[in-house]
């Protein structure tokens, strides 16, 4: 008979955290990478380093925020390495994302592909900081002061940063300046 491997204490907090933010992290990662398997496979590293966290001694409550900085310095680290620069020589288009809306007629769906694109060309042509503080702010609903501390800037450069990639998208979408 095999023998069986205890389960660790920390594991079914592991796996609720798992589940709770596992889509969100990727689709953070999604956001700053422009590419879905280099997303999942950075949000692995992150949920590898999340199950590492609860083998060490120290523990956090905060796992949404840890969640959220680990996933950003994993982007960061990725982006700087030499091989990530020569393989993202060109652009990549977004992927379908699944939104619950119903049936669209054909015509509706082309013209919110066509927005949907616009879009996502907009924000890949942001600079990177501008992008992370962009999905800091906007789309993880983080206050200036946690982005500011997550990033290591000051909250005046992270409201310069959010306001030049606003003012950006706007530009970019036709909308006021």
């Amino acid at each position: 008979m095999g023998t069986l491997t205890a389960v660790p204490p920390w594991h079914a907090q592991y796996e609720a955290l798992y589940r709770q933010h596992w889509a969100r992290v990727v689709r953070l990662c999604r956001l700053l990478l422009d590419d879905s398997q280099e997303a999942q496979e950075v949000a692995q590293e992150v949920f590898l380093r999340l199950a590492q966290r609860f083998q060490g001694p120290d523990s956090t409550t905060e796992w949404a925020a840890w969640l959220t900085r680990v996933s950003l310095n994993a982007c960061h680290d990725r982006r700087r390495s030499g091989w990530w620069r020569r393989w993202r020589a060109g652009p990549r288009a977004i992927e379908e994302i699944d939104l619950v809306d119903g049936e669209p007629t054909p015509e509706r769906a082309a013209l919110q592909g066509e927005a949907r694109d616009r879009i996502w060309r907009a924000f890949q042509r942001l600079p990177p900081r501008q992008r992370e503080v962009f999905v800091l702010r906007h789309l993880e609903g983080w206050s200036t002061e946690a982005a500011a501390e997550a990033l290591a800037l000051s909250s005046g450069s992270v409201k310069r940063h959010l306001f030049r990639a606003v003012r950006r998208l706007r530009g970019a979408l036709g909308g006021d300046s």
